[in-house]
């Protein structure tokens, strides 16, 4: 494996010798699926896993249509987060050393796995987002000014009580290590919308640093949304595992979701 700064070299369709996997959380992306899956680097992406949460379209049948090899299909709808932690589950099981979470629903470029694997690759960050904040991306792809908003002030209170400096903590586009997913207890974590934010959380509070690369953005008809109700309830979850992250670090909570799942040898990991 080459060192952090030099240049990269691939072994097969691997990265520095990593094996690269990319997990579809889809519902109801039959319109966008194929548009999505054909802009995966294929010369260095290794493996695809799709986990249907139930869909009412055709998702599964056109993910078989386009060769995805790894369909997963829940017999209930789980959530959000009940989906991703399926689709790490299924990503940890095949022997990913990284795994990249992309919606197929387009709103994110594909285009991008190279950059954010890199990072992990060189061993340079352990997670890295696609932010829509970075750059003028989000109102030119069409946020609604709302959660445009939205984003921003949530954002502002996350970085003061999470101790961090992130422009965005909302983004479906992430990168993580291995060593991460088997570290942080995802499973304890919610089925709906604010997984996303918890497990953010458990990562900053195990001390690995987070790098962010611009990403353009696109809102349309065929891509995933919630509405204001539900984005009301998702900001008052964002706000609550903020505060309990901030008290835990101070010592006057304690939740098991900080617990790892898996504690890292004295010899190797992070410094916390």
């Amino acid at each position: 494996m080459t060192g952090v700064g030099s240049a990269p070299y691939f072994c097969g369709d691997m990265l520095n010798g990593k094996k690269i996997v990319v997990v579809l959380p889809a519902y109801n992306a039959a319109k966008t699926l194929e548009q999505t899956y054909n802009e995966i680097p294929f010369d260095l992406v290794d493996d695809v896993v799709l986990v249907d949460d139930l869909s009412k379209d055709s998702t599964v049948q056109k993910a078989r249509e386009i060769g995805i090899r790894h369909v997963i299909q829940h017999q209930r709808n789980r959530g959000y987060g009940g989906n991703q932690k399926s689709c790490y589950n299924k990503a940890l099981e095949l022997g990913a050393d990284i795994v990249v979470m992309l919606h197929p629903d387009y709103q994110y470029t594909p285009m991008l796995i190279p950059s954010m694997a890199y990072l992990i690759a060189n061993n340079l960050y352990h997670v890295v987002l696609g932010s829509r904040i970075l750059g003028n991306g989000a109102l030119r792809g069409g946020m609604p000014i709302y959660k445009y908003i939205a984003n921003r002030l949530l954002t502002f209170t996350q970085n003061i009580l999470v101790g961090q400096k992130l422009s965005e903590y909302h983004t479906g586009y992430r990168a993580f290590s291995r060593e991460v997913l088997e570290r942080v207890n995802y499973e304890i974590d919610s089925d709906d919308f604010v997984f996303d934010n918890e497990m953010l959380s458990q990562i900053i509070y195990f001390g690995y640093e987070v790098a962010e690369v611009t990403c353009p953005t696109k809102y349309f008809e065929e891509a995933s949304s919630i509405n204001f109700k539900r984005s009301a309830i998702y900001g008052l979850g964002v706000l609550r595992v903020s505060l309990v992250h901030r008290l835990c670090k101070w010592g006057w909570l304690k939740r098991s979701m900080y617990e790892p799942k898996k504690p890292l040898s004295s010899a190797a990991g992070v410094q916390l």
